[in-house]
């Protein structure tokens, strides 16, 4: 059965090594990142000390395909076609007036230091942030709530800043303050992959209720309640609650910040937030993710993939399946695997991929006889199937990610397209070497 809260995947996965304690005591200044990076994210990591605190932090519940999928009682397979299937038919949410997450509620004299906490994690990080916290606004309607992550620099008291990278929720921002209005917030710690899995799908391109998404994925409308200071709602079975607003007119210095692509981020004056509540259940798990690794990257990715099947679906009938890689950090690589029925096929997927997102740099196409999954299979199909003067296209001077430092020497990307199929008259020529029955042998029967 799916889990709607992240103690029940503690419990789950515990027995069988899904999840690992973390016993030692460790610094949240630089030592608990490099702990969660030497498991590269993808482990699932409880601390049980953190100097400084008292509870537990979680780390890495969504650091691999298998664990996400687990967690919502699915195969990785599922993952795709299921997440798909949830922003067409979202569930709706259920309002309760009772929630574990308000069993303890803080309105005054809140020093965010104190409470839980905070890391920083690189060397050269302009101080401690928060970057797992689920952001939760409404939009300029005042109904359809929106919810994405947004990294928040630690400053004093009860004050962060906010980094709002997303141009949509800006400009809701920009109106806010053009009329003198801070904008409400709140923000979820200790949530469900689910949950962090539906903030990624593009507000952009799809303006759903992410909320109502992670219900469909689970298989239940999710109990939500409604802040104490703020006009939202929230997970009920959220583990932490920030309430707040982004005041009008307010800029502090932000960054330098280790980013996704693992570069630092420029310094820049950025917007503050004012948190007027945090509520939490009484014995609260705290929850992080470390900046660039597999727990941020994943979701990223299996998000953009969805707006890259659309793309390339429109155009090519016989996509089989995409994949971006974690190599290009989520991203900007991408390959594509196609049931190629006429020529042009692999070079008009291509087009269509790089159309579809601006961010996407490098891109290849494979036949259905390549795994898209395995890069050995991909780049022998690129060592074998490729001549570089017929197969491979460069588009210069087109748009690029503001996170990719060469894109920002010129502020325009080039992208490459490396059509890796084979050509149809020829396909004989390309068939590959097999030897019967090798799928159902175990060199353990024979030893």
């Amino acid at each position: 059965m799916a889990a709607v809260n992240i103690r029940q995947l503690l419990h789950r996965w515990e027995p069988g090594g899904e999840l690992l304690r973390i016993r030692r005591e460790v610094d949240p200044r630089f030592e608990l990142g490099a702990v969660v990076k030497a498991a590269r994210g993808k482990q699932a990591l409880l601390f049980e000390k953190v100097k400084g605190y008292t509870g537990p932090m979680a780390v890495g519940l969504g650091g691999s395909k298998e664990l996400i999928a687990d967690s919502m009682d699915m195969t990785p397979e599922e993952l795709l076609p299921k997440l798909i299937a949830a922003i067409v038919q979202p569930t709706p949410t259920r309002l309760v007036q009772q929630a574990p997450v308000q069993e303890q509620v803080i309105t005054s004299r809140i020093s965010l230091q104190e409470l839980f906490p905070v890391c920083t994690y690189h060397a050269e990080d302009s101080g401690a942030y928060y970057v797992s916290g689920v952001m939760v606004v409404k939009g300029e309607d005042g109904r359809k709530r929106y919810t994405s992550i947004r990294r928040m620099q630690l400053l004093d008291g009860n004050r962060t800043g906010i980094l709002i990278s997303s141009p949509e929720l800006f400009q809701q921002y920009k109106d806010f303050e053009a009329r003198g209005e801070p904008l409400e917030c709140a923000f979820m710690f200790g949530v469900v992959p689910a949950v962090v899995l539906a903030s990624q799908i593009s507000t952009h391109l799809f303006h759903t209720d992410k909320l109502e998404v992670a219900s469909t994925l689970l298989g239940q409308p999710l109990e939500v309640v409604r802040c104490r200071t703020v006009d939202l709602e929230v997970l009920a079975e959220a583990e932490v609650v920030f309430e707040g607003r982004i005041l009008p007119g307010i800029r502090e210095p932000e960054g330098p910040f280790g980013e996704l692509g693992g570069y630092y981020g420029p310094r820049t004056e950025q917007p503050v937030v004012e948190i007027s509540a945090v509520t939490h259940r009484s014995d609260s798990v705290w929850q992080t993710i470390l900046p660039a690794s597999y727990e941020e990257k994943l979701p990223m990715a299996i998000a953009r993939e969805v707006a890259l099947l659309g793309s390339v679906r429109q155009v090519v009938p016989g996509v089989q399946a995409v994949h971006i890689t974690m190599g290009g950090v989520g991203r900007y690589h991408a390959v594509i695997q196609i049931r190629k029925v006429q020529e042009g096929d692999g070079k008009t997927a291509l087009l269509a991929a790089f159309a579809g997102d601006k961010d996407l740099k490098h891109a290849v196409v494979v036949d259905e006889d390549v795994s898209l999954l395995d890069p050995l299979d991909v780049e022998w199909a690129i060592a074998t199937r490729v001549q570089a003067d017929l197969d491979l296209f460069i588009v210069p001077g087109a748009k690029g990610s503001p996170l990719e430092p060469s894109h920002n020497l010129r502020g325009v990307s080039a992208k490459m397209g490396i059509d890796a199929t084979c050509p149809l008259a020829h396909r004989e020529q390309y068939r590959r070497t097999y030897i019967p029955g090798q799928d159902k042998i175990r060199l353990a029967d024979y030893l």
